[in-house]
């Protein structure tokens, strides 16, 4: 991933809408209605794993949210994502050479509801839930659901920090993600801020950006992804749980294309990888570690 965005992929969705701070960092206007959609594209090229074999994966990504700002105090968002990635295996020893899995979907559907009781404070919550599954098995055992958890403080104008975590009953596990929610204007060109919506498969990670002029900016940063997919009965593992662990290492080119429109390229190096299949009644493990693999994403995001 959210990919889950990448959730139920490296969960790498890659615009914040409805979770954690306003898309474009700065508050909301009493009566202000922003909507905001993104599309995105990633391709993982061959990756060797330490116990033999490699596999390669691509994904597509489509988000829309909607967010209003009621009143001084009370804000709600409203999201719907639908993601989908594609596995392809060569010998994967670990795995007795078979394919442990090929092509994952990921809806999910979501909400947010903040609280400012002043103009420094913000308070939210964010429940979502996501069915994220092999092709061929539907939602029935597939879900994974919870909230997420932020508290904000508006140090200066140029300065949000604040503190979350993300609860979540992922396919039969329960998982905790805290993190650092963080918004600061250093300077006209520096930026360090969170570049990933917080979610099932971890927090939201950190950038550091540099805004080179009124249309291009460039910016590094990185997150901690896990997310779990329930997999179908005519696998080697019929019914059992696929994992994917990894830390996304990315640089950033994005251009304006016009007020509200913008597209990224990302580089991204996925490290300290991990895939595992589990069987159905949770009594046998497989799994590898998987070398550090390279990857392109595309990003191509509206709001208005």
């Amino acid at each position: 991933m959210k990919l889950s965005r990448f959730q139920a992929m490296t969960a790498f969705s890659l615009v914040l809408a409805g979770v954690g701070l306003p898309a474009s960092g700065q508050p909301m206007q009493t009566g202000q209605t922003i909507t905001s959609f993104s599309l995105t594209g990633f391709n993982q090229f061959k990756t060797d794993m330490n116990e033999g074999g490699s596999f390669n994966w691509y994904e597509a990504n489509a988000r829309l949210g909607l967010n209003r700002q009621f009143t001084p105090n009370w804000g709600v968002g409203l999201f719907a994502e639908y993601g989908y990635q594609h596995w392809s295996w060569s010998d994967p020893v670990a795995f007795g050479g078979e394919s442990p899995w090929t092509g994952i979907s990921t809806p999910q559907l979501g909400f947010s509801v903040s609280y400012s009781p002043t103009a420094a404070w913000r308070f939210s919550i964010s429940p979502s839930i996501e069915w994220a599954a092999e092709t061929g098995v539907g939602t029935a055992n597939a879900s994974t659901y919870g909230a997420v958890f932020l508290g904000t403080h508006t140090i200066s104008p140029n300065l949000t920090l604040g503190l979350g975590a993300g609860v979540f009953r992922q396919i039969n596990e329960n998982r905790v993600f805290p993190f650092l929610a963080v918004n600061w204007r250093i300077n006209d060109q520096w930026t360090l801020s969170n570049p990933l919506p917080a979610g099932p498969a971890g927090g939201a990670g950190l950038e550091l950006s540099y805004k080179i002029d009124n249309q291009w900016t460039v910016g590094a940063g990185g997150a901690y992804r896990s997310y779990r997919f329930r997999l179908n009965d005519n696998g080697p593992y019929a019914g059992g749980i696929g994992q994917n662990r990894v830390i996304p290492v990315f640089a950033r080119v994005s251009y304006q294309l016009m007020p509200g429109t913008r597209i990224d390229l990302y580089g991204v190096a996925s490290t300290g990888g991990n895939v595992q299949a589990q069987s159905a009644d949770g009594s046998q493990t497989w799994n590898s570690d998987y070398k550090t693999g390279l990857g392109l994403g595309l990003n191509l995001s509206h709001r208005f």
